[in-house]
């Protein structure tokens, strides 16, 4: 059976070859040699395994500790503050996350043969223990690495069977939520999805609450209980997030601020100052010099 310790040297080497970004789509490898500051981004619903070392999370003033041999679940689009809180040269911190589509998780809710009980209390974030399943479909994906030729046909087999072993363990109940069409959980996850889909455009709260299936003061109250945002304040961090990406990769800071959404670059200035701690420019040039992005997943 596969072990982490098998896992932790796929991880490894595959890191030093591709980077934090595969070629497998989704999939995102994170190695560190030593705990990092503050790092703000925005989870897509996704699965994380630490193998080695340990992170820290926090959705609002919640915070999610998970460590080697346990997992994250995020179950929509989500602002969140993290940290690598255990990293060394000799142990370094290694994990890997998978996208989550909720349509793959619908159809094996409805594949399932037994009727689940009642919904359990909603957590946007979960974490737990792996289950010990998932060692062998998750080498078989970083597996898949190696083999280019495989992938389009393969990966989407495994991914499948992947969010099968997380639906029938410790996080399924959550993750079962993504799938029924009719719980807060899957119809705030339309419209988180649709806000990161579309954050450049100016979106009116009435519409996503048509979107979500509720009124306005209703989407109102459960958009930010899920998130611990307002869906405008939701829309801003997605906006500065894409915003720092693009920096980072040397584009112009005018041309970015108003590529998404701005009209006055000194407002842009002034909210990426207050989520960053520095202007637009100042920021970018310091991460790039650090050679170090951003990671966007956890």
């Amino acid at each position: 059976m596969t072990t982490l310790t098998d896992l932790a040297r796929l991880i490894e080497r595959h890191w030093f070859v591709h980077g934090r970004e595969t070629p497998i789509p989704g999939l995102l490898i994170t190695r560190a040699e030593e705990p990092t500051g503050i790092i703000r981004t925005v989870y897509r619903p996704s699965f994380c395994l630490v193998v080695q070392g340990a992170k820290m999370s926090m959705l609002g003033p919640t915070p999610y500790h998970y460590a080697e041999g346990e997992c994250l679940l995020a179950s929509v689009d989500l602002p969140v503050t993290s940290r690598i809180v255990r990293a060394s040269a000799d142990a370094p911190y290694l994990a890997l996350s998978l996208a989550i589509e909720p349509v793959t998780v619908a159809e094996l809710v409805a594949e399932q043969a037994s009727v689940p009980g009642p919904a359990a209390a909603f957590n946007a974030l979960a974490t737990s223990d792996h289950d010990p399943a998932l060692r062998d479909p998750l080498r078989r994906l970083l597996d898949l690495l190696d083999h280019p030729a495989d992938q389009a046909v393969l990966a989407p087999l495994i991914r499948r069977e992947i969010v099968w072993r997380l639906l029938g363990g410790a996080l399924g109940p959550a993750l079962r939520q993504m799938g029924l069409v009719d719980t807060h959980a899957a119809r705030i996850g339309r419209a988180t999805a649709f806000i990161r889909d579309h954050y450049a455009e100016t979106l009116r709260v009435a519409d996503l609450a048509t979107l979500a299936g509720m009124s306005v003061p209703g989407f109102h109250r459960h958009f930010k209980a899920v998130t611990t945002m307002t869906p405008v304040q939701f829309q801003k961090q997605v906006r500065l997030q894409e915003a720092r990406r693009r920096l980072v990769a040397a584009e112009e800071v005018a041309r970015v601020g108003f590529a998404i959404g701005y009209e006055s670059l000194s407002q842009f200035s002034r909210d990426y100052r207050r989520l960053f701690g520095a202007p637009p420019g100042r920021d970018a040039a310091a991460m790039r010099a650090q050679l170090v992005p951003e990671p966007a997943l956890p």
